[in-house]
C-alpha cells in the first residue's frame, strides 16, 4: 500500500528500530528525503516566510492527526525537517508514512 494512504500506529518503547535494509527500501517511495544519523531529513525552500509558515501549519495538522510529530527548524523561507521515532530511538514505518504525507502538502 502507498505510504501516504497508511495511518501511523502508536509505537511503544522496547520495540526495535527499523533496520537499514528496510529503511532503504521504504526510502525509495519518498526519494526527496534522505537518511542522516538514523533520521529522515528533508530541506524545503519557499517563495517567502509566509509560504514557509503556511507549509508548517499544514504539516502540524497532518502530524497531529497522525499522532507523530517531526522536528523542524525555520530560517526565513527555508524549513528543515527531521523525522524519527523517539520511542525506539530510530526509524519506524510511521516516519516514512508521515514523510510521504508531508510530501503531498501544497502551499
Amino acid at each position: 500500500m502507498e505510504l501516504s494512504k497508511k495511518k501511523c500506529v502508536a509505537c511503544e518503547g522496547g520495540m526495535p528500530a527499523m533496520g537499514e535494509k528496510e529503511a532503504n527500501g521504504l526510502l525509495k517511495q519518498i526519494p526527496s528525503w534522505s537518511l542522516k544519523n538514523n533520521k529522515l531529513c528533508r530541506h524545503f525552500e519557499f517563495k517567502n516566510f509566509v509560504d514557509a509558515m503556511k507549509f508548517l501549519n499544514k504539516m502540524a495538522e497532518i502530524a497531529e492527526g497522525e499522532g507523530h510529530h517531526p522536528d523542524f527548524s525555520v530560517h526565513y523561507r527555508k524549513v528543515d525537517v527531521e523525522i524519527w521515532t523517539h520511542a525506539v530511538n530510530g526509524l519506524s514505518e510511521n516516519d516514512f508514512i508521515l514523510a510521504a504525507k508531508i510530501d503531498r502538502i501544497k502551499v
